[in-house]
Protein backbone atom coordinates (compact mmCIF):
# COMPACT_ATOMS: atom_id res chain seq x y z
CA UNK A 1 0.00 0.00 0.00
CA UNK A 2 1.10 3.77 -0.78
CA UNK A 3 2.05 6.92 1.35
CA UNK A 4 -0.98 8.25 0.15
CA UNK A 5 -3.71 5.42 -0.07
CA UNK A 6 -5.18 6.32 3.49
CA UNK A 7 -5.77 9.46 2.81
CA UNK A 8 -7.04 9.03 -0.76
CA UNK A 9 -9.20 6.54 0.76
CA UNK A 10 -10.43 8.82 3.93
CA UNK A 11 -11.55 11.44 1.17
CA UNK A 12 -13.62 8.52 -0.13
CA UNK A 13 -11.53 8.06 -3.46
CA UNK A 14 -10.14 4.72 -4.60
CA UNK A 15 -6.46 4.54 -4.40
CA UNK A 16 -5.43 4.51 -8.13
CA UNK A 17 -2.49 4.53 -9.64
CA UNK A 18 -2.59 7.96 -11.49
CA UNK A 19 -3.94 9.81 -7.99
CA UNK A 20 -1.27 8.05 -5.96
CA UNK A 21 1.06 9.27 -8.54
CA UNK A 22 -0.23 12.65 -8.60
CA UNK A 23 0.30 13.08 -5.07
CA UNK A 24 3.64 11.71 -4.83
CA UNK A 25 4.92 14.48 -7.00
CA UNK A 26 2.99 17.13 -5.31
CA UNK A 27 4.78 15.78 -2.37
CA UNK A 28 8.12 16.53 -4.14
CA UNK A 29 7.27 19.47 -5.61
CA UNK A 30 4.27 22.43 -5.43
CA UNK A 31 3.41 24.71 -8.19
CA UNK A 32 3.00 22.68 -11.07
CA UNK A 33 0.35 22.76 -14.22
CA UNK A 34 -1.63 20.00 -15.06
CA UNK A 35 1.47 19.07 -18.16
CA UNK A 36 4.17 19.10 -15.60
CA UNK A 37 2.64 16.66 -13.38
CA UNK A 38 1.85 14.81 -16.34
CA UNK A 39 5.57 14.31 -17.26
CA UNK A 40 6.73 13.95 -14.39
CA UNK A 41 4.62 10.56 -13.62
CA UNK A 42 5.38 8.10 -15.47
CA UNK A 43 4.53 5.10 -15.09
CA UNK A 44 7.41 2.65 -14.96
CA UNK A 45 5.33 -0.43 -15.44
CA UNK A 46 2.94 0.72 -18.31
CA UNK A 47 4.31 4.16 -19.66
CA UNK A 48 3.84 7.46 -19.70
CA UNK A 49 0.58 8.54 -17.93
CA UNK A 50 -2.10 10.58 -20.66
CA UNK A 51 -2.05 14.13 -19.46
CA UNK A 52 -6.29 13.51 -19.38
CA UNK A 53 -5.67 11.13 -17.01
CA UNK A 54 -3.99 13.62 -14.83
CA UNK A 55 -6.14 16.26 -15.59
CA UNK A 56 -9.14 13.72 -14.27
CA UNK A 57 -6.99 12.65 -11.03
CA UNK A 58 -6.60 16.45 -10.69
CA UNK A 59 -9.95 17.22 -10.37
CA UNK A 60 -10.76 14.16 -7.94
CA UNK A 61 -8.08 15.14 -5.47
CA UNK A 62 -8.98 18.98 -5.74
CA UNK A 63 -12.94 17.83 -5.37
CA UNK A 64 -11.58 15.48 -2.26
CA UNK A 65 -9.85 18.34 -0.35
CA UNK A 66 -6.58 16.85 -1.35
CA UNK A 67 -5.07 19.77 -3.38
CA UNK A 68 -5.59 23.02 -3.99
CA UNK A 69 -4.54 24.84 -7.10
CA UNK A 70 -3.83 28.82 -7.58
CA UNK A 71 -3.22 30.85 -10.68
CA UNK A 72 0.65 32.46 -10.84
CA UNK A 73 0.41 33.92 -13.57
CA UNK A 74 -2.46 33.79 -16.74
CA UNK A 75 -1.42 30.28 -17.58
CA UNK A 76 -2.81 26.81 -16.50
CA UNK A 77 -3.19 26.83 -12.86
CA UNK A 78 -1.25 25.16 -11.14
CA UNK A 79 -1.74 22.43 -8.01
CA UNK A 80 -0.15 21.50 -4.77
CA UNK A 81 -1.20 19.41 -1.51
CA UNK A 82 -3.65 20.81 0.17
CA UNK A 83 -2.42 19.73 3.54
CA UNK A 84 -1.27 22.79 5.07
CA UNK A 85 -3.00 26.06 6.04
CA UNK A 86 -3.79 28.79 3.08
CA UNK A 87 -0.89 30.77 1.83
CA UNK A 88 -0.37 33.72 0.50
CA UNK A 89 1.53 33.55 -3.56
CA UNK A 90 4.44 36.04 -3.47
CA UNK A 91 5.77 35.36 -7.71
CA UNK A 92 9.07 37.49 -8.81
CA UNK A 93 8.28 38.50 -12.22
CA UNK A 94 12.38 38.94 -12.61
CA UNK A 95 13.36 35.13 -11.41
CA UNK A 96 10.16 33.49 -11.52
CA UNK A 97 10.66 32.84 -7.72
CA UNK A 98 7.64 31.86 -5.68
CA UNK A 99 7.65 32.31 -2.10
CA UNK A 100 4.49 31.09 0.13
CA UNK A 101 3.37 33.48 3.39
CA UNK A 102 0.83 33.01 5.85
CA UNK A 103 -2.59 34.29 4.48
CA UNK A 104 -3.22 35.82 7.87
CA UNK A 105 -0.56 38.46 6.29
CA UNK A 106 -3.21 40.03 4.32
CA UNK A 107 -6.03 39.86 7.02
CA UNK A 108 -6.14 43.25 7.03
CA UNK A 109 -6.66 43.89 3.60
CA UNK A 110 -9.56 41.10 3.39
CA UNK A 111 -11.24 42.81 5.91
CA UNK A 112 -10.99 45.87 5.15
CA UNK A 113 -12.43 44.69 1.12
CA UNK A 114 -15.23 43.17 3.48
CA UNK A 115 -16.12 46.06 5.03
CA UNK A 116 -15.91 48.58 2.29
CA UNK A 117 -17.30 45.65 -0.23
CA UNK A 118 -19.28 43.27 1.25
CA UNK A 119 -16.51 41.00 -0.91
CA UNK A 120 -15.35 37.85 0.34
CA UNK A 121 -11.67 37.97 -0.71
CA UNK A 122 -10.05 34.20 -1.01
CA UNK A 123 -6.51 35.92 -1.31
CA UNK A 124 -5.14 32.27 -1.29
CA UNK A 125 -6.15 31.50 -4.55
CA UNK A 126 -4.02 34.10 -6.44
CA UNK A 127 -0.70 35.32 -6.51
CA UNK A 128 0.67 38.90 -5.84
CA UNK A 129 3.70 39.81 -7.88
CA UNK A 130 6.68 41.65 -7.24
CA UNK A 131 10.28 41.05 -7.14
CA UNK A 132 11.37 39.23 -4.46
CA UNK A 133 14.75 40.67 -2.27
CA UNK A 134 17.44 39.37 -4.15
CA UNK A 135 15.75 40.91 -7.29
CA UNK A 136 15.10 44.31 -6.18
CA UNK A 137 18.45 44.50 -4.24
CA UNK A 138 19.81 43.69 -7.74
CA UNK A 139 17.64 46.19 -10.05
CA UNK A 140 18.16 48.84 -6.96
CA UNK A 141 22.10 48.44 -7.34
CA UNK A 142 22.20 48.69 -11.07
CA UNK A 143 19.93 51.78 -10.99
CA UNK A 144 19.33 53.48 -7.70
CA UNK A 145 16.85 55.14 -8.92
CA UNK A 146 14.20 52.79 -8.81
Amino acid sequence: MGEHDEALRAAGLRATLPRRRVLEVLADRAHLTPDEIARAVPDRECGPVPPSTVYRALDALEGAGLVDHTHLDHGPPTYHLADHEGHLHLVCRTCGTVTELAAGLAADLAARLRRETGFDADLTHMAIHGRCASCADELHRKDPAT
